[in-house]
């Protein structure tokens, strides 16, 4: 090997937890019982007579031979385990004998290790290994009970460990791996070992009764197999390819994989960890590379002076396994396994490579995981669990570590008493917090005071920061999410979601300088090691020359039909008209969505190529960016029932080749010019958000009608001409007024979501086209409603329903003075959620403890994801009467759902505002201010036009 300037350092062996020391100790006799413990919560809201909530606590009993202990309850089943095991731990005075071994201790053990692979004893044993030997004990001649020092180090895991011991560089150079159990062997007494072949065999015969055992343990298959498998050039410029590994009868697998790669027998085969999941026995297998004649695995006295071995190294395998392959390797998923004595198998494919380089890239597994690869990503947003699709952030991140050979990601979970402020159980880690979120608390709890005290009796809250360290326990990356959340489990899973898409950007652009990566750290609240990144990442990557191309978010051809379409318009999207009726029940940010489709490379002349990715029944939510863009694009046009087809240019060819189910070996060589991709989709059912399902449930009519016939009756009392709705989202309100008789001659609509504005036009213009009413014209504007606009000056009326609590508060403090000294209706109407009716909604939806085992929250939690915040009547109130004293306005409170004389309110809370006779306005009626712009306008003397 070449000389090294420093020496490495031993990785430590993690602390074992108690329920591992119980094990240890007690293995299979240790008998685990979790319990179901109903507890009581009171209600978050005072005053209120309604049964108390009960939430679901696990409570575990552990058996032992000498002992039996019960432990406290918890929200957790493994916590209570862990907790049990603890207490039998300290009872019984168990110590852990986990001390980290010196390297000639670990070099002692190994030898002791390898030596008891070939006696008598361990070939009775279930061990994988047995098989190998099995094998060699058939051979005849020199080659009679031979096993490859490759296959001993890649069948046992604890010879692995003990020289990583020795050797952390054994993980990821299998060469040294191959050298240090050879010299272990020649350590041994009991063993047979050669400089010239990296073979290990036993001195002395086995026992008659130990080869009888072996023959009756016979495999049972008969006859030839041909597995499929995959050969992997060492140069890049040669593409993989497809082969077959034909073994006969009683043949060993090793000489076809050695036939292939043109060794003379299976010991000049080297063989790499498990590739993929650790179950399989999927492996790269290699021709022990010659460095001056000599096998690399001697190099510990030669030096590689030339650089010979980087020079054969197959870059694409390398980055597959995380360790230094070198030359051609094949790929197969082939070997002897704990459960039977016949060879296992299975085929592989081109599929298979692509899939497990997509399984590398951050939102590789979430893909996969979804069999969705053509239309999946990794959400931007966690909402909640009911709402998440697939595994989630916090098992996608592990997942992303372990297939970099990283440690489990580490989450260090704050507990806040209230908004805000910390706990005492949180001040052990406020030391180390960033200064950073002390301000950001400070700012939080000044702002809540501005508006009114705080609710003492609101929920607590949760901060989670998440630390990335490698195997040698360095760290490489730390993220403090600042967000509080009502949930233990939604702070962490949203700092597992915020580090996953860190990484997904930073995969994009493996490039990047290294003194711009700390900077890109910071921009996302992330603070980067940038030596040990660079150690564990950047050099990999550069090493091995990644070539990552399999992100679809920017997916565009140069030869496709959407050549056409100048680059700023990619994003925009070609679709065929909807095809059957219209439902009227339309897709909307926060509903699960659940459609069937099919992705289909087509020629540019219409000619089907081939169908890549199909899927009878997919569920999404709206709004999280958990599709492609032009798929969600395209879906909020539709309502259910209805389909529609659109075509995108094509994503990159090793995305194409890990989605396709069949003739992988077709598209591997077909010509992708001029071809492109034809999504066929369908909506299958929408399930609105939770808050709109309760209040249909709890409220006949529900709240959102209640609320329309609110505002109807303001609009006749008030004889209203002209409306205009701040946050008029799809049109939902627009669409019920025309549904009623009323005074209005003009109606206005402002928001800042364009895809709502344009639904909003089509069901405007459908009604508005055939059914008669007084309505004269109507328009649409994309405008942010914080933003005045002069043409929306003193309006009859104005509405705002249910939008404010899905802006900042600071925000909804904006709005209010802008509307009330800018726009100046003569009415505004303001309806929000009263927080206090919280705890009514959610008795009737209390999570089940299958949906959501973790949950640690208080009752009282937002109606919506989305929310910002959610007011009490006082706060409401207080907000209210502020604005109407300093613009001139009298204010009266109603609402909706409920009753205003009975705790805890009204569901729905309103503030009707009214203009007083005399008062200065600010707006200049000569002053020309326009920065709205027309999505949509209607007039009853001429057809709409589309802006």
């Amino acid at each position: 090997m070449k000389n090294q300037a420093t020496q490495p350092v031993a990785i430590k062996r993690p602390e074992l937890t108690p329920k591992a020391l119980i094990h240890q100790k007690y293995g299979s006799k240790a008998c685990y019982k979790i319990e179901e413990v109903q507890q009581y919560v009171d209600n978050a809201c005072p005053g209120l007579a309604i049964p108390q909530q009960v939430r679901y606590m696990y409570r575990c009993s552990l058996d032992l031979p000498d002992l039996s202990v019960i432990s406290d309850t918890f929200t957790r089943k493994k916590e209570a385990e862990q907790s049990a095991a603890k207490i039998a731990i300290e009872k019984l005075g168990i110590q852990s004998t986990t001390n980290d071994p010196t390297p000639q201790e670990a070099m002692n053990e190994l030898v002791a290790r390898i030596s008891g692979l070939f006696t008598n004893e361990f070939l009775s044993s279930s061990h994988p290994l047995t098989g190998h030997i099995r094998v060699a004990l058939k051979k005849m001649g020199a080659c009679f009970g031979r096993i490859p020092i490759s296959v001993i180090a890649a069948s046992d895991v604890k010879v692995c460990n003990l020289c990583k011991v020795i050797n952390p560089d054994v993980e990821s150079d299998p060469l040294l791996l191959i050298s240090l159990v050879r010299k272990a062997a020649k350590m041994s007494d009991s063993l047979i070992t050669s400089d010239k072949e990296p073979w290990i065999s036993r001195q002395g015969a086995y026992s008659a009764e130990v080869l009888q055992l072996l023959a009756d343990c016979e495999s049972c298959q008969t006859g030839c197999v041909d597995i499929g498998a995959l050969l992997i050039p060492c140069s890049t410029e040669k593409h993989p390819e497809s082969l077959n590994l034909n073994i006969g009868n009683n043949h060993y697998y090793l000489d076809a994989i050695a036939q292939v790669l043109g060794c003379a027998d299976s010991s000049q085969i080297l063989i790499s960890r498990t590739v993929g999941k650790a179950s399989s026995e999927m492996k790269l297998y290699f021709h022990v590379p010659k460095v001056s004649n000599l096998p690399a695995y001697l190099l510990s006295d030669v030096e590689d002076k030339n650089g010979s071995l980087n020079q054969i190294l197959n870059k694409r395998a390398s980055y597959l396994s995380g360790q230094r392959i070198y030359g051609d390797a094949v790929l197969a998923n082939v070997g002897y396994t704990w459960k039977s004595s016949d060879l296992f198998y299975e085929d592989v494919s081109l599929r298979t490579y692509y899939r497990l380089l997509l399984n590398k890239v951050p939102d590789g597994h979430y893909k996969l995981s979804r069999e969705a690869v053509l239309i999946a990503e990794l959400p931007t947003r966690y909402t909640s669990r009911m709402n998440w699709k697939g595994p989630s952030p916090r098992d996608l991140l592990c997942t992303f570590c372990r297939q970099h050979r990283l440690c489990e990601p580490l989450f260090n979970v704050k507990f806040l008493d209230s908004p805000g402020k910390f706990s005492e159980l949180s001040r052990t880690c406020k030391n180390w917090m960033p200064s950073m979120l002390e301000d950001e608390v400070e700012k939080a709890n000044t702002e809540a005071d501005h508006v009114s005290d705080r609710d003492e009796e609101r929920a607590s809250s949760f901060q989670c920061e998440v630390k990335i360290l490698s195997r040698r326990g360095d760290p490489i990356l730390a993220c403090s999410v600042e967000d509080a959340f009502r949930k233990e489990v939604d702070s962490i899973q949203n700092a597992a979601l915020k580090v996953l898409l860190w990484f997904n950007e930073y995969f994009k652009q493996l490039n990047m300088p290294i003194g711009k990566l700390c900077l890109f750290g910071e921009a996302h609240q992330i603070n980067v090691d940038p030596v040990h990144f660079l150690k564990e990442f950047v050099k990999p990557l550069s090493l091995y020359d990644a070539n990552i191309n399999l992100s679809s978010r920017n997916c565009t051809s140069s030869r496709s039909i959407c050549n056409a379409l100048d680059r700023e318009q990619e994003t925009e999207i070609i679709f065929s008209n909807p095809e059957g009726a219209d439902s009227g029940v339309f897709p909307s940010p926060g509903s699960l969505t659940c459609i069937s489709y099919i992705v289909a490379l087509v020629k540019n002349n219409g000619h089907l190529e081939e169908i890549l990715e199909s899927n009878d029944e997919f569920e999404f939510e709206i709004g999280t960016g958990s599709v492609i863009n032009q798929l969600e694009a395209c879906i909020t046009q539709l309502s259910t029932n209805q389909s529609a087809k659109f075509i995108t240019g094509l994503p990159p060819k090793d995305l194409i080749l890990a989605a396709s189910t069949k003739s992988d070996i077709l598209l591997s060589q077909l010509s992708l010019d001029k071809c492109f991709l034809e999504y066929t989709v369908k909506i299958l059912r929408v399930t609105e958000p939770l808050e709109d399902r309760l209040e249909q449930a709890l409220f006949s009519p529900p709240l959102s009608k209640q609320r329309v016939d609110f505002a109807v009756q303001q609009i006749n009392e008030n004889h209203a001409a002209s409306l205009v709705d701040f946050g008029c989202g799809s049109g939902s309100l627009l669409d019920s007024l025309l549904e009623h008789s009323t005074s209005l001659e003009k109606i206005v609509g402002v928001d800042i979501s364009v895809k709502g504005l344009t639904r909003a036009a089509k069901i405007l213009h459908t009604k508005l086209s055939v059914k008669s009413s007084k309505i004269q014209s109507a328009v649409l504007y994309d405008g942010s409603i914080t933003d005045f606009d002069s043409r929306l000056h003193g309006f009859d009326i104005g509405t705002c329903l249910e939008v404010i609590e899905h802006m900042e508060e600071h925000q909804a403090h904006l709005f209010g003075d802008a509307v009330l000294s800018l726009f100046c209706p003569q009415v505004l109407i303001v309806s929000t959620p009263n927080y206090e009716y919280n705890t009514i909604l959610q008795r009737s939806s209390l999570p089940s403890r299958e949906d959501d085992p973790e949950d640690k929250s208080v009752p009282c939690k937002f109606r919506n994801f989305d929310h910002k915040f959610e007011w009490t009547r006082r706060q409401f109130e207080h907000w209210a009467r502020n604005l109407a004293s300093r613009h001139n306005y009298s204010v009266m409170f109603s609402g909706v759902g409920g009753s205003g004389d009975v705790e805890p309110g009204f569901a729905s809370q309103i503030a009707v505002f009214r203009k007083q006779v005399h008062r200065d306005e600010k707006y200049i009626k000569n002053e020309s201010c326009h920065p709205y712009n027309i999505v949509w306008e209607w007039s009853n003397k001429n057809s709409s036009v589309a802006t």
